[in-house]
């Protein structure tokens, strides 16, 4: 049995795209270019949510957004109505996105004249949490009706983000959602992340978030 070669594919992966993903970074700070990885379940609202941080900051911001999934074009048709720059990015059956196929959308999407720009990753809690994709910054959406114990079964994808979206709240009349105890729970394994509730459906929380993306790209420019 000591003749058996063992190599660890998954370490040799993980440090090629960490690599990359560093060097796109670096490549869009140079740009001036925000990037915000956006990640969620399935189902949360994370197109609609992007349409309403669209709506508070295209007016300030050239913004160009990613949307990243198996496959169909639906979600950048709809984001290309409210007038940014949209492209479609499809993963041939992957679940998540990682450095390089992120910078094969930044060069189509040709992000040069761009201030901010939103990836919307494929819906999973499990794989877009192992990959560096070469974003500024990363953030995450829990919907109300996915239930308050999603930290609890998922913690990579909450330890790792900086900004995390609580939302669907004008639902909490309906679903057995405990939002102090989520509160609680994200904080343990995230103690800076910052946490907001928001509804896409009411554009409730929205100006907080746009907030947020302002004082993050700010400081992240300095």
């Amino acid at each position: 049995m000591d003749s058996v070669k063992v190599i660890e594919i998954k370490k040799s992966v993980m440090e090629n795209n960490d690599v990359q993903a560093d060097k796109l970074r670096e490549e869009l700070k140079q740009e001036d270019t925000f990037l915000l990885n956006l990640m969620s379940a399935p189902g949360s609202g994370k197109t609609s949510c992007v349409l309403r941080i669209i709506e508070k900051l295209k007016d300030e911001m050239k913004i160009g957004v990613m949307e990243a999934d198996i496959d169909s074009s639906v979600d950048a048709e709809k984001v290309a109505k409210s007038g940014v720059t949209a492209i479609q990015l499809h993963t041939g059956g992957m679940c998540h996105l990682d450095a390089e196929m992120t910078r094969q959308g930044i060069e189509n999407l040709q992000t040069k004249d761009l201030d901010f720009v939103i990836l919307e990753n494929v819906g999973n809690l499990v794989c877009p949490a192992e990959f560096d994709t070469g974003a500024s910054k990363c953030a995450m959406i829990l919907s109300v009706p996915e239930g308050d114990d999603k930290p609890l079964k998922y913690p990579l994808m909450f330890s790792i983000v900086d900004l995390i979206l609580i939302n669907k709240i004008d639902c909490l009349g309906y679903f057995d959602f405990d939002v102090d105890a989520v509160r609680e729970r994200i904080k343990k394994l995230n103690p800076n992340v910052t946490v907001l509730e928001v509804s896409a459906k009411t554009g409730e929380g929205f100006d907080a978030v746009a907030d947020w993306i302002r004082s993050t790209r700010e400081d992240w420019k300095k």
